[in-house]
Formats: structure tokens, sequence, C-alpha cells
């Protein structure tokens, strides 16, 4: 999500950018006066964006206590992953040379570990080494078409595709360490999906709440019911270049399953709304670790449902890094629960994008199947 708040996390420019492109109708419609008496809101800042959660309240709950839980363990994920923190652990692990340890908590063990399954799944698509290639695309949080009018050369690719690396990022015990200077981490592509799983922990584990929403930068948890007693609904945007927020259309929803003891995990990226048309392609600034290139015909959105958010944001993010078809087959030989949005056959052929008739919804059998659970 676009904000002007000091960021903790960079915006997800690590494999793919995401600007908030999930419409989350079940937020917007909860303000603190429509609560319910029952049901608390909370709102914050994290990781470069914003957190929102409805919760309903355990009997004699003390809600200060929670809201001071919840950022704790916000700053403590900071701490050990944020790379705009000079002294976070994955700050002090960039700036460290080759065969040189460092101990890495619980919550940079358990990212990590997410990262290297979805890395190996994807065929390298997803790759926390990236940063090098983005940097030299000069894709950072804006993206014009000067860099596609004079790209890098072969060259320069070439060398900061050699620092792309992450078979050189060694996990052992309690340690990490690196086996090739210059290697770096950043964890912005899954870090917030690793987020709402936390605080989901901190409702359910520390103080026993089953029917909750939590949401950081478009990645969603979801359990139970919310406050009108009905299961949760996400909304999925069209993704329609330029739309504002109050301009936003939804295209499809995905339902909290009725078993009040069933969580749901959804992660949204897309490249849409940073995005350029360079001799009638268009590229997005997501980079293919694999090419060193930026994608073109990537699909606009991915949404997956997972078992974890920090999984789901990983492979959400996998998928926007691969051409359409490519990223379709993975997620079906891979038996992901995804939705892709993009564009029909006749707006393909009309060159027209901006209106929600433009764009289809294509699901693999997972998603179908979990979707067919969720209906009434």
């Amino acid at each position: 999500m676009k904000n002007t708040i000091p960021r903790s996390f960079p915006k997800k420019i690590t494999n793919n950018v995401l600007f908030g492109i999930m419409s989350l109708a079940s937020i917007v419609s909860l303000s603190a006066c429509q609560q319910t008496p029952d049901y608390d809101y909370l709102i914050g800042e994290t990781m470069g964006t914003s957190y929102h959660i409805s919760y309903q309240l355990p009997k004699d709950a003390d809600e200060a206590a929670i809201k001071a839980s919840i950022d704790e363990r916000l700053k403590q994920i900071n701490d050990s992953m944020s790379t705009y923190q000079s002294d976070s652990t994955i700050s002090t692990f960039n700036q460290l040379g080759k065969d040189t340890p460092i101990t890495i908590d619980a919550d940079f063990s358990r990212v990590l570990d997410v990262s290297r399954i979805v890395y190996e799944q994807s065929g390298g698509a997803f790759d926390p080494t990236v940063m090098p290639l983005v940097e030299t695309w000069g894709f950072g949080s804006t993206m014009t078409v000067d860099r596609l009018q004079s790209p890098p050369t072969a060259v320069e690719i070439a060398q900061a595709k050699a620092l792309v690396d992450f078979e050189s990022v060694v996990q052992k015990d309690k340690t990490v360490y690196k086996t090739k200077d210059g290697v770096g981490l950043d964890f912005s592509a899954v870090a917030k999906g690793y987020g709402v799983d936390v605080i989901a922990d901190v409702l359910k584990d520390d103080y026993k709440i089953r029917n909750y929403m939590v949401e950081i930068g478009g990645e969603i948890s979801t359990s139970g019911v919310n406050n009108q007693q009905q299961p949760w609904q996400i909304a999925i945007d069209a993704p329609i270049e330029g739309s504002t927020v109050s301009e936003r259309q939804s295209i499809s929803a995905i339902r909290q399953p009725k078993n009040t003891a069933t969580q749901m995990h959804l992660a949204t990226s897309g490249n849409y709304r940073n995005s350029v048309i360079f001799n009638g392609k268009r590229y997005s600034h997501t980079i293919d670790p694999t090419t060193g290139e930026p994608i073109a015909g990537g699909a606009p959105s991915v949404t997956v449902a997972a078992d974890s958010v920090a999984l789901a944001d990983a492979w959400a993010t996998a998928l926007t890094a691969m051409p359409y078809q490519k990223a379709l087959e993975t997620a079906k030989e891979q038996n992901l629960a995804a939705m892709f949005v993009v564009l029909t056959e006749r707006a393909k052929a009309d060159g027209s994008d901006d209106s929600i008739d433009d764009w289809q919804v294509i699901q693999t059998p997972a998603m179908q199947a979990l979707r067919a659970d969720k209906r009434p």
C-alpha cells in the first residue's frame, strides 16, 4: 500500500510490488462507531504500511494489553528482519563478509525456512537475494520507462545476477552465514505475511480469541465470524490501472469457512499499479531472478490461499514473478489454491483494460475446491 509513514520494510520490490489490491470489504465496512459492543477494531503502523485487526473481545479483556502484545511482537519482527533498521539482524547479516556466522532468532529462522521451501518449489522464481537485480534495473518505489529505454548492459545484469544466490545462504543450528561476499537477504516479500501469522497467534494463543480478522498490507488471516456473526468475506479487486481506493471494483471474493475452527490465510500480489508500456509491451518492475530481467506478460493479480499467510505471501510473489502461463502451470503442479485475474481475449484484442468487464478470474482446481467449501 502506498503510504507516507516512515518505512520499516521496503515495499514489495524484491520480486513484485503489492499496493493493497485486495479491497478488504470486511475491513472498510467496519469502524469504531459501527462495531457491536463485543468486538474491537485496532489499527497501527508496521513494516512500512498499516495493520487492521477486528476481533471479538474475550470476557474481561484488557484491550490495551492486547494491543501492547501485538505491537511488541511486531517490533520483534522489525528488529529481526527490517532492512531499514541498520542494527536489525538481517541488516547485520547483509553487511557481513562470507563465512561469518550470525545468531538468528526463531522468527528469522521460520521466515528463512518458508523462503527456502518456495524458492525450491518455484524453481527460483521466489528468491530473497534478488535485490541487486532490482537495484540494477532502477526499479525502486516508482517506475518510469527511462530504464527500459536505456536498460542495463548484459555485463551489468550478469554482475548483479552473480549476487543473486540463495544457495550461498547457509543455516546451521541457530546461525546463518553466506559463502559468497556481497550476497544479502530481503524478506519484504514474505515478512508481512509472517507478521499476520504472528498477530493471529497472539490473539488465539495468548488471549483465546477465535473470531478475528488480521490484515497487514493486503495479507490476511481470518477465523470464525465477523461482528455481524457472518463468515468473513474478502473481496478481490479488478486490477484496473490507476484506480483509486474509492474507484476499486470487486471482481471476486473468498469467504471464510463456516467451520469456526478453520482459519483462512490469504495473500494477493500484483504489478499493475507499477508498470509501464514500452514498445507495445507492458512491463512490471517485478524481476524474474532466473533471467535477470523484468517480467512481461505476468498476471496482473494473483491471490493464494495456503497453510500460513507467510507461505501464501511468498507463493503469490513467486507466481507474479513468472509469465502467466508458466505461473498457472506451476500453481497446478504444486496443488496451490491460486486465483489469477487476467485480461479477457476480447480486451486483449481491443487493447482495453480500464473496465471490470475487461478482466476474468482463472482459478486452479485447488482454489475452486476451497471456494466451493465456503459457499452457503
